[in-house]
Parts: C-alpha cells; structure tokens; sequence
C-alpha cells in the first residue's frame, strides 16, 4: 500500500459518490469514483485500489452480487459495504459474501474514515513483513496450511483458498492465541480494530466464512469451536515455519 492511499467509491448517486471522494482527498487520501460496477471493474483493470467503498443498493448489478463476484474471482481488495440505515439482513449478507466491514446510511464522514483507517491498517498489518507475530511464516494446524505474506490458507488434498483481508486477520487472531477462549467482542477488537454495536453479527459471519475455507466438514466444524456464552477457540495446536 502506498503512502497515500488509493480508494474507490462505488455509489450510484453522484452526491454522495463526489462528497464521499472530497471528503477523502481532504483527509490524505487519493480517491476516486464510480457510478457503477462496470466502471469499478473499469477502474480496477487499470490501476490498483487499496480500498473499495461499495454501495449496496445500485442498478444493474448491486453491492453485494458485485462483492461475492470479486471474491470468486480472487481479489482480496478489502470491501466496505454501505447499507440502508436498519437492513440487518443486508448488512449480514454484504459480511457474508465477503466485505471486511459495513456502514449504515447516513453515515458520517468521520465514522466513515475511522473505518476506512481500520480496514488499511489492518491490511498493512497482514500483509507488511514486519507486521505480526505471523509475518513472513508459513503456519500449520489441523492439517491446513497458513501461508501469511500470501493470504491463502492450503488443506491435505492441495486445495488453495485466498483469504480477504478481514478472514486472514482473524486466522491470525486464533492462531496466535490457540486453543483459547475467544469472546467476540475481544475477536472484532483484535481483528478489526473497532467496539462492536448492539446486535453485532460481524464476527459470527467472518468465522462462518473462515470455517468455509479451512473445515474439513463445516457443518461439523472442528478446528474452530463455538463455545456456549463464551465466543470462538482453535482446537489444535499450531506449528510455526521460519
């Protein structure tokens, strides 16, 4: 990630798409805007992007059809998902389908950049040799490989999956901690940087998504537990390669 920062705001109204990107350039950061996924996509064939906001409720392909595509297609450029003030279902969706955070709308800019800083420091920290206990190893348990500088995690039979952002970090919480007693909002603190709100599904959703990658059976999950009022544990143990 570069000093300045690149993000891509991805909103249909021009209005908020333009303030959105002033407000942005105001506050140290190269913005640009798209009113649509197509010239998102556009945008991202061209030049690289650090952070997409992306607006659920759009023509054409909306939000959240755009995000799970992204995911498919490996790109693991982290998501801020901009919902309709009240839309629980979609904020649980948007998480679901791959964005690291959400917003409800109306917003304000400060809470705006405040999450935008969290995601990126949180991307640097995955991705920076220097960052983290995990920085720069390979790490095993429970028969999957964690490959930390490239964001995949490998199981026994060889198959690849590339994690988001916001999924490789919270690995890195479990596997730091392993075999520990998580609570979730300890997990969404060391994970995102952030106090969780009431009804806060975040973390449910992130782990649901990170079982999906690493769980032999996932109706079955066995290498991270759900532990009865008390949050989240990685049931093995955990090897760490130079």
């Amino acid at each position: 990630m570069s000093a300045q920062p690149h993000i891509l705001v991805v909103d249909d109204h021009a209005e908020i798409r333009q303030s959105v990107t002033l407000y942005l350039q105001k506050n140290g950061m190269r913005a640009t805007g798209a009113a649509n996924t197509a010239e998102m996509d556009e945008q991202l064939t061209r030049e690289s992007v650090d952070l997409i906001v992306l607006d659920i409720m759009m023509p054409a392909e909306d939000g959240l059809a755009a995000c799970a595509r992204l995911r498919r297609e490996n790109c693991a450029t982290p998501i801020l998902m901009l919902t309709a003030l009240g839309e629980d279902q979609d904020r649980i969706t948007g998480l679901d389908t791959g964005a690291d955070d959400y917003l409800a709308k109306p917003f304000n800019p400060r809470e705006l950049l405040a999450r935008i800083n969290a995601i990126l420091r949180r991307a640097g920290s995955a991705s920076s040799p220097h960052g983290g206990e995990l920085a720069g190893k390979r790490v095993r348990f429970a028969g999957v490989t964690f490959d930390h500088d490239a964001g995949q995690v490998i199981k026994e039979d060889g198959e690849a999956a590339v994690l988001t952002t916001a999924e490789a970090k919270l690995l890195s919480v479990f596997l730091e901690r392993p075999r520990a007693v998580i609570g979730r909002d300890a997990l969404l603190e060391l994970s995102a940087g952030r106090v969780a709100g009431p009804l806060d599904r975040t973390i449910d959703n992130q782990v649901s998504r990170l079982r999906r990658k690493i769980e032999p059976d996932v109706l079955r999950p066995r290498i991270i537990s759900t532990v009865r009022n008390g949050g989240y544990c990685l049931n093995c143990d955990v090897e760490f390669d130079a």
